[in-house]
């Protein structure tokens, strides 16, 4: 089966070497802007009501699959989907960043983890199910 995405923006980041851009957990503060397409535009009104919202993107430059890896936080071999390794069957990220502002169809955030030009998948909001 074949399943098909079609981009709602690019993330801009300060990260141009996918070798030297952290995964999440070794970020540091690292600010960029999520460009939404103007046609998607509208679909972001409320979304200034969240302090963090999840980012879903696609892996552009990432072109082979491995499904065993050594995460970068242990010295063991796990299996792909135990870890937050690029080198997927589909090439889909998820990043939770802190929302900084909203400037109408570009959003500024905090915590990229991404590289510069990646492709923008879909957005939702973080709730923190503890304070439900």
């Amino acid at each position: 089966m074949e399943i098909t995405y079609r981009a709602i923006g690019i993330i801009h980041t300060p990260f141009r070497d996918r070798k030297k851009t952290p995964y999440q957990y070794f970020v540091d503060n690292a600010e960029g802007t999520i460009e939404i397409f103007p046609e998607y535009e509208e679909g972001l009104e409320g979304i200034e009501n969240f302090d963090r919202i999840i980012v879903l993107f696609h892996f552009h430059e990432q072109r082979e699959v491995v499904l065993k890896v050594k995460p970068k936080i242990s010295d063991e071999i796990r299996g792909v989907f135990s870890t937050r390794s690029p080198t997927r069957p589909n090439p889909i990220g998820m990043s939770v960043v802190k929302l900084l502002e909203r400037n109408g169809r570009f959003l500024k955030v905090m915590n990229v983890d991404m590289l510069d030009g990646t492709p923008l998948l879909d957005i939702k909001p973080w709730i923190d199910t503890k304070n439900i």
